[in-house]
């Protein structure tokens, strides 16, 4: 059974930063092909950014240009820096790992953006 834990959660003023972080446990980590997502009050989850084993990455319209995705295989970790942060990036942050076939989520980290 593969568990993520997600981190870096928080309050921050608009225009603000944070760094969000998920740890796997296990040794095939380098195999997953990792994603965030999101979820905000009263809406369904979305996808925020993407991250393949080959390290292909890819973003959501809207978070372009301000978050980047990554990953340290060594750490069994990947992060989403999040920079410009908005009133709207307001949610509960989830981290979802895929491998062989499987998929397991995160319980969730709370970003706040609000002055």
């Amino acid at each position: 059974q593969v568990q993520l834990v997600e981190s870096g959660g928080g309050l921050v003023q608009p225009g603000g930063s944070l760094r969000l972080s998920c740890a796997a446990s296990g040794s095939m980590f380098s195999f997953y092909d990792m994603a965030w997502y999101r979820q905000a009050p009263g809406k369904t989850r979305e996808l925020v950014a993407t991250i393949t084993r080959r390290e292909s990455t890819d973003y959501e319209d809207s978070v372009k240009g301000r978050f980047t995705i990554s990953r340290d295989n060594s750490k069994n970790t990947v992060y989403l820096q999040m920079n410009s942060l908005k009133p709207e990036d307001t949610a509960v942050y989830y981290c979802r790992g895929i491998v062989a076939g499987r998929i397991y989520w995160g319980q969730g980290t709370q970003v706040t953006v609000s002055s």
